[in-house]
């Protein structure tokens, strides 16, 4: 009875183990596929309690971004961020959270997951399904949720939670397809009648 007792605990040991493995092969492919050198675009939408609700397009490229909707382009170098507001011709200047980051770019976990986040899966259909639950609930983000598809290894979801409130990002028409480093800049020339703003 001890030994089957032992064996069924180291059974389910290196269950846990291999299923954190497994975790982070999977989001260690799909960081190769979407954070390819050259760069990528796809749809995306978002819907959220701290960020209402829309729809656009977003071009990345390591951890800059470009990201158009019709009520507002965003535009960031990787350490500096642009976002202009279409109704009020308001270009606000900033150095964004990781949060802030996210709720634009639903790639952002691609760069964070291995700083601080443990990881879980579960197989769904064809997709895997990846928790990151942050090791310190103090972060901005503390939860994920990350679904990928099982062949191609592009997301197609990706929920986060800060605080009690949840967003959900939902992407599509992923294309790796490389992006010019000018996209990431706001040009100043582009929107002339435009009111810059430094918030940093």
């Amino acid at each position: 009875m001890k030994r089957l007792f032992l064996s069924l605990l180291l059974m389910l040991t290196l269950t846990i183990t291999m299923s954190a493995q497994t975790a982070t092969q999977v989001l260690n492919k799909t960081a190769a596929v979407i954070g390819r050198k050259g760069g990528a675009r796809a749809n995306f939408s978002i819907s959220s309690k701290s960020f209402g609700s829309t729809s656009g397009t977003i071009a990345i490229k390591g951890q800059k971004f470009y990201a158009h909707t019709p009520v507002a382009t965003v535009w960031f170098n990787g350490k500096t961020q642009w976002s202009y507001m279409k109704r009020t011709q308001e270009v606000n200047v900033s150095n964004p959270t990781q949060a802030q980051q996210m709720a634009m770019n639903p790639y952002t976990f691609i760069h964070i997951y291995k700083t601080g986040y443990k990881t879980s899966m579960k197989r769904q259909g064809g997709n895997f399904v990846v928790h990151l639950v942050a090791a310190n609930q103090k972060r901005t983000v503390q939860e994920m949720y990350i679904t990928i598809n099982s062949r191609t290894y592009v997301p197609s979801v990706v929920k986060m939670r800060q605080g009690r409130n949840w967003s959900t990002i939902r992407v599509s028409g992923f294309q790796a397809k490389n992006q010019p480093d000018g996209l990431f800049t706001f040009r100043a020339k582009d929107y002339p009648q435009a009111e810059v703003i430094d918030l940093r």
